[in-house]
């Protein structure tokens, strides 16, 4: 939250898209960052069900879907995000996609796994760029406003274009009467 007023009071015209944990289900804990306004908020939930307690063992499937519906429910414009090639089946991935977009999720980004370490959840596989465009589509006739598709995207991934596409929240959005302007990319190595 601190970090949201410090942004805002030094780019008041800046997009801020915020990448947070589920807070282990602490809804006061969501709320002090729901009050700061982001223009985005993003919990991923990175995976299907059945694959959460030995990729996410820390995050329950449910408890982030609760943030997210909290979330959307209080206003705020949510996004999130699944990567693919953990093992996940073909029938696991709709019922995610449901899940989170009953959960109020309109903006989604879809990309391909890569274990940070070999301590880490192995690849199972590497999904050919075909199939994401196929995942894109079956997100976007679930009702998803916006969706990244593709091996190489993030959360982050052209995080301004894909807000683009959607329409800001009335009851969370800023008093300046223009549009937000992209959300800036910041790269931990060079100044911003």
């Amino acid at each position: 939250a601190a970090t949201l007023r410090a942004l805002r009071a030094r780019l008041p015209d800046a997009s801020v898209e915020v990448l947070i944990p589920d807070f282990l289900g602490d809804a006061a804990a969501l709320d002090i960052v729901l009050a700061e306004r982001p223009d985005i908020l993003n919990p991923n939930l990175e995976t299907v069900k059945r694959l959460q307690p030995s990729v996410r063992p820390q995050a329950d499937y449910a408890r982030s879907l609760a943030v997210l519906r909290h979330a959307a429910r209080a206003g705020a414009r949510a996004k999130s995000g699944l990567m693919f090639g953990m093992g996940e089946t073909s029938e696991e991935i709709p019922a995610a996609l449901r899940d989170l977009r009953d959960a109020g999720v309109a903006l989604l980004t879809l990309g391909q796994y890569l274990a940070p370490s070999p301590a880490h959840h192995p690849v199972a596989r590497y999904v050919p760029p075909a199939e994401f465009d196929r995942w894109r589509e079956t997100a976007l006739a679930l009702g998803f406003t916006s969706v990244a598709s593709a091996p190489h995207v993030r959360s982050s991934y052209h995080a301004g274009e894909l807000a683009a596409d959607f329409a800001p929240s009335p009851s969370l959005s800023r008093s300046h009467s223009s549009p937000p302007s992209p959300v800036p990319t910041f790269h931990p190595c060079s100044p911003p």
